[in-house]
């Protein structure tokens, strides 16, 4: 029997990279979708040919690296294009997570994305934790971790599934608006949850 896939999901600068990292330190194993996503546009990728049968064999470099810049003004150009995208690369995306998932050797199987509720690998997870913050705080942590402007931040969180949308999908929610203990406490709360275990200890901070 497969592990159960519990997705971990948020928008920028809420702080879901470390839940991921504190259930990674419990001993868990947490999917990176983001990575899994680019190794999907590396060779020996079966979507590397199919998206230059879509976009052009020009997608590719001299030395046969995949001009992602290229790709990108290709595919973001038209909403047909970026579906067309979305169609060859999330296949592959979902059938490597599986594959992840199949050989999980825990009970559990986190999977950590910002794009998962309204998309296709929503439908294999069987719980899903939404990461919150307070939108200044969320652009105070950008602006720090990525030294952009505030302003530049808010059209990033713009640009984002709003999160209303996301606490409709979400079974858990984290608040992610004052310490580090304080998020654990609430991770550990939800983990407890799941597997009718005590995770939390006040040693690890």
């Amino acid at each position: 029997m497969s592990a159960l896939m519990i997705a971990i999901t948020g928008r920028s600068g809420s702080g879901k990279s470390q839940v991921s990292e504190y259930y990674r330190n419990r001993g868990f194993q947490v999917c990176d979708a983001d990575l899994v996503a680019r190794q999907v546009l590396q060779p020996p990728s079966p979507c590397l040919q199919l998206l230059a049968e879509r976009f052009g064999q020009d997608i590719f470099k001299t030395n046969g690296e995949l001009n992602r810049r290229l790709l990108a003004d290709r595919a973001f150009a038209t909403s047909e294009g970026t579906q067309a995208l979305t169609d060859i690369t999330h296949p592959e995306i979902i059938r490597r997570i599986l594959e992840q998932q199949k050989n999980a050797a825990q009970k559990l199987f986190f999977v950590d994305g910002a794009v998962i509720v309204g998309h296709r690998l929503q439908q294999f997870c069987d719980k899903i934790i939404l990461v919150t913050t307070e939108q200044a705080i969320a652009i105070q942590r950008i602006c720090s971790r990525d030294g952009i402007s505030a302003e530049m931040a808010k059209r990033r969180l713009d640009a984002q599934t709003p999160e209303s949308v996301l606490k409709d999908a979400a079974d858990y929610i984290i608040c992610n608006n004052t310490s580090t203990q304080e998020l654990y406490q609430q991770a550990a709360a939800i983990l407890k949850k799941l597997t009718d275990e005590d995770f939390y200890e006040e040693t690890i901070f």
